[in-house]
C-alpha cells in the first residue's frame, strides 16, 4: 500500500516535469547569438518569385505606441540578395532598437531562401521583426503576383 508521502511526491515530480515541457516549448532555440532566423511556416507556401527589388511597409506595436519599418529586398531565384530597412521611430527607444535590428538584419538574412525565413530577434530588438515579417509578407505576394 502506498503511502500519502508517496502519491505526493509522485504528483509533485509530474507537476515539475509538465512544468519544464511546458517552458521549454515556449522558449527560443539557443543560437550562440543574439541574431535567430529559424524555419517557421511562411505566409505563403513554397512560391516562385519573380527576380526584382520590392518595398513594403510593416507595422507593428511597441511599449511607444505604433511603429512601422520600410523593408526593401532584392530577389533572385527566391534568393535575398540585398536588403534594406527604413525605421520610422519616434521615441529615443524604438529610434535604438529600429537602429540595431537595421544595423544587424543583412547579415542574418541576405542569401537565405525567402520562404525559409522567419526573423525573430537581432541585436536586442525583437519586436521590429514583427514589421519585418509583415513586410516580407506583403513582398512575397509582390513578387508572386508578377
Amino acid at each position: 500500500m502506498r503511502s500519502l508521502a508517496d502519491n505526493k511526491t509522485a504528483t509533485a515530480l509530474f507537476a515539475g516535469i509538465t512544468l519544464v515541457g511546458a517552458l521549454s516549448a515556449c522558449s527560443s532555440p539557443a543560437t550562440g547569438t543574439d541574431s535567430s532566423v529559424t524555419g517557421g511556416a511562411p505566409a505563403t507556401a513554397n512560391g516562385t518569385y519573380t527576380d526584382g527589388t520590392y518595398t513594403e511597409t510593416g507595422n507593428y506595436t511597441s511599449p511607444n505606441g505604433a511603429e512601422k519599418v520600410d523593408v526593401t529586398l532584392t530577389l533572385e531565384s527566391n534568393l535575398i540578395t540585398d536588403v534594406t530597412v527604413v525605421g520610422f521611430g519616434e521615441s529615443p527607444n524604438s529610434k535604438q532598437y529600429q537602429g540595431q535590428f537595421i544595423n544587424g538584419i543583412a547579415a542574418i538574412v541576405v542569401g537565405k531562401n525567402i520562404d525559409k525565413l522567419s526573423v525573430d530577434k537581432v541585436a536586442g530588438s525583437s519586436l521590429t521583426s514583427g514589421g519585418f515579417t509583415k513586410a516580407v509578407d506583403a513582398i512575397k505576394a509582390d513578387a508572386l503576383a508578377k
